[in-house]
């Protein structure tokens, strides 16, 4: 009988003890769900609910079947497919109006797009998913990436912004995402990601309200904050819904509900979602030597194509592990990857390496100077026609046989490709007049005096005999020449010799009234015709 009292008085502990974790409405459940390789997420301790303890009294006695199968105990099981943990993170107030219909029938009636979106999305969603849950921001954002991208890190508008959340250029720099030669971090999956939600929790603080932060993070937030002013000056209200702004803005937010009332209910809209598992897609793996982007989708076992999706931020075909030490590979091809690396006996890991130019050059030059065709480099650089290689800037070019050691970090992470238009020139020759020296030959035509003195096999303090014939070498479109001499006679390799003196009846014209006269007043007095305004862009 002692053994059943003692049996009685543990069930009773442990159904009390299940009560106290209970949780009432409109708080966190103390209960969180654990997945694999991550530690359980502790509720903050300013949201747990106050509870007393329930400590038994009074004399024991035997619990009922009945009374045990009653008590409710906090299910652990986590969702099936990320799918339904998206759902339960939904945390926004719904937009009802008709912005969201019109974006609804646009997608569902595109199913194939649909489809290659949230395909396209598996390799990504867990990460953001991890993210917002961390930061205990709404599950909604996960789905921006689709109004953003459609989850292409590759993509680019017209704008220049870049990458899965479209950042521009100067958010990107403002966000710690380095744009240099070697790697574009508004593309980076991680980096990017990190950036995204950092941008979006201060534009929260910043307006309290996620719709207005979704405004922001699209049209910028000096222009909400004068819609905001503006509509506050008139007595109006200062809602998303109520605010002017531009279309693209207007529509913004009812695209992210119409997406997520697609995947809230997909049978509803005749949608298909692929199966998303509830488990990371990828792994990082540390890089430790500098690799060619081939070489190290070969090692882990992975398409170039499928190794360029998880890591989409390198610009040159090597990953510099001073610049990226860390990149991102399928979950069980990690594994691979180590194991192939340290059994590597094939020769050296890079086949490029950075340079850079000790002077402004020619591509031509830059080419010869490191054993390659002009061709090849400008392919590798990206390097447009008719071009200048600036001094400083740095080139990826082929690494020497002997040459083992990495690029520095300072390089990795500074490394800038700067091109200036190259000048096309053509050669001229003109006759010197009296006392004309290569100074005064340079001056009049705007360049340099040790050039001139080139071209023409002097010194640079040497002087000309009159009509002495002087090689030169100007821009296409480049004025002849600022003043010269009386009876000089200017040559061109494609124009006979014309007199100076032959300007003369320029001057008799430039005396005649102008005739058009007349129509300028009339065309003075005409109003001014409107001008268009120019498109608002996106300040990421």
């Amino acid at each position: 009988m002692t053994m059943y009292k003692l049996l009685a008085l543990t069930a009773a502990l442990a159904l009390a003890g299940c009560a106290t974790t209970g949780t009432g409405p409109g708080t966190h459940e103390a209960t969180v769900e654990t997945r694999e390789g991550q530690p359980p997420q502790a509720q903050p301790a300013a949201q747990q609910p106050q509870q007393q303890a329930v400590i038994p009294s009074g004399p024991m006695s035997a619990i009922q079947s009945s009374e045990v199968s009653s008590q409710r105990v906090k299910s652990t099981e986590p969702p099936a497919d990320l799918w339904g943990r998206i759902r339960k993170g939904f945390a926004m107030p719904n937009l009802d109006d008709d912005f969201v219909r019109r974006h609804e029938q646009w997608y569902s009636t595109r199913p194939d797009y649909m489809l290659r979106m949230t395909d396209r999305s598996r390799k990504y969603l867990f990460h953001i998913v991890e993210e917002l849950e961390r930061r205990n921001m709404p599950m909604e954002l996960a789905l921006l990436p689709f109004i953003e991208s459609a989850f292409n890190p590759q993509a680019v508008s017209s704008a220049r912004a870049a990458g899965m959340w479209q950042f521009m250029p100067a958010t990107g720099n403002d966000f710690q995402l380095r744009q240099n030669v070697f790697r574009d971090d508004r593309r980076d999956v991680l980096a990017s990601t990190r950036a995204a939600l950092d941008y979006l929790q201060k534009l929260h603080g910043m307006f309290g309200d996620w719709h207005l932060a979704l405004a922001a993070y699209n049209w910028g937030e000096g222009s909400v904050g004068r819609a905001i002013k503006f509509n506050q000056r008139a007595g109006r209200g200062t809602s998303y819904a109520e605010l002017s702004m531009p279309d693209e803005t207007r529509n913004y937010v009812p695209k992210l509900q119409a997406v997520k009332n697609i995947i809230s209910s997909p049978e509803q809209f005749r949608a298909e979602l692929p199966n998303i598992e509830n488990h990371p897609y990828f792994q990082s793996v540390t890089l430790e030597r500098d690799m060619d982007v081939e070489l190290a989708a070969r090692l882990a076992d992975v398409s170039v194509d499928d190794f360029k999706a998880l890591n989409p931020q390198h610009n040159r075909p090597v990953i510099l592990a001073a610049g990226t030490p860390q990149i991102l590979l399928p979950w069980d091809n990690a594994t691979v990857f180590k194991r192939n690396f340290s059994e590597y006996t094939q020769g050296r890991f890079a086949s490029w390496t950075a340079w850079s130019a000790p002077s402004t050059m020619s591509v031509a030059e830059a080419a010869r100077r490191n054993g390659m065709s002009e061709a090849d480099l400008r392919a590798v650089n990206s390097i447009p026609p008719r071009m200048l290689i600036k001094s400083g800037s740095v080139l990826i070019v082929p690494r020497g046989s002997a040459s083992q050691s990495d690029v520095t970090s300072h390089v990795a992470d500074n490394g800038q490709l700067s091109l200036a238009p190259e000048i096309v020139t053509r050669r001229m020759v003109v006759k010197a007049g009296p006392r004309d020296t290569v100074v005064s030959i340079a001056l009049r035509y705007r360049l340099p005096a040790s050039q001139v003195a080139e071209w023409n096999n002097l010194s640079a303090a040497a002087a000309f005999k009159p009509g002495q014939q002087v090689v030169l070498h100007v821009a296409a479109r480049a004025p002849v020449a600022v003043k010269v001499p009386d009876k000089a006679v200017v040559r061109t390799s494609a124009t006979h010799a014309v007199p100076h003196r032959a300007a003369a009846p320029v001057k008799a014209m430039a005396k005649a009234p102008a005739k058009p006269v007349a129509a300028a007043k009339t065309a003075a007095k005409a109003p001014a015709k409107p001008t268009a305004k120019a498109p608002v862009k996106p300040i990421r």
